[in-house]
């Protein structure tokens, strides 16, 4: 029973040794085609061809993790560059990535000196310890760490006067805002009484024309009635169909006088001569 389950067992480990040893050649192919990409690229930043350069830097970082030579002069071409940023990412990775405490002390020292560039001292002050850490031995990062420490002892004491010299400009900036906002607000008073007055004055305005108007409609009625009242006087002068006019009258009165006159010499010839005479035709 014991010979069975050795037997088993010896069956499953030595897929998992064969595993073991492929996984391991085909990293070690891949550590020396990273080298080698590395190598290339070094090649092309001499001849100042840095676009292949990079490409060739970021195809090794690619192929193995381990190569911590190939991050760490892409951060180098970039801090040569003035690309800070992407200088202090390579040098970070190439850190992480470091069995050595030698890589690990180049990758944090450089990181130090983009720290320095961006005047982050208290930053590069830890950068630089953390690479002495891994080597006490270097001059130029305990120099360089003395220079951070002196910088930042310098910015902190330049700190408060530029707090004030800020809370003075920050102060001035709001007293000014608040004077703005008064002197809106009193701007749209003035706007607003004045457009009370114009419209008080527009009513004012409105009222004396409506009354005016008023006026000119009164006397316009008593022109129009005025008007309608005068045909109706003239029509009263004028003369009705069945009435006669004072020429008529006049004319009638004098042959009534006439007539009357005739009847009267008549009279006076009965008078005279007794029975009158007949005419020949009838009155």
């Amino acid at each position: 029973m014991k010979n069975i389950i050795f037997l088993i067992s010896f069956l499953l480990v030595v897929p998992a040794i064969a595993q073991m040893g492929e996984t391991q050649q085909e990293d070690e192919k891949a550590v020396k085609t990273s080298k080698n990409l590395t190598w290339e690229a070094n090649e092309d930043l001499q001849e100042n061809e840095f676009v292949s350069a990079e490409a060739k830097y970021r195809r090794a970082i690619d192929k193995s993790k381990t190569n911590v030579a190939a991050p760490y002069n892409l951060g180098n071409a970039y801090y040569e560059r003035d690309s800070y940023l992407e200088a202090f990412g390579r040098f970070k990775e190439a850190g992480e990535n470091a069995a050595s405490k030698a890589e690990k002390h180049r990758a944090y020292h450089n990181m130090g000196n983009v720290f320095m560039k961006n005047k982050e001292y208290q930053k590069a002050v830890e950068a630089y310890k953390e690479a002495l850490r891994n080597d006490p031995t270097d001059e130029e990062t305990r120099y360089n760490l003395a220079l951070a420490k002196e910088m930042l002892k310098k910015q902190q004491q330049e700190q408060p006067e530029n707090q004030d010299k800020e809370d003075q400009q920050d102060k001035k900036e709001e007293e000014n805002q608040d004077k703005e906002e008064q002197d809106g607000g009193d701007q749209q008073d003035n706007n607003d009484q004045q457009d009370e007055n114009k419209g008080d004055k527009q009513d004012g305005e409105d009222g004396d024309q409506g009354e005016q108007e008023k006026e000119e409609n009164k006397e316009g009625d008593g022109e129009e009635k005025q008007e309608k009242k005068e045909p109706q006087q003239s029509n009263q002068q004028q003369p009705r169909p069945n009435q006669l006019s004072p020429q008529q009258i006049e004319n009638l009165l004098e042959a009534m006088q006439n007539e009357e006159k005739k009847v009267q010499e008549k009279m006076d010839a009965k008078k005279v001569k007794g029975v009158p005479l007949k005419n020949k035709k009838d009155w």
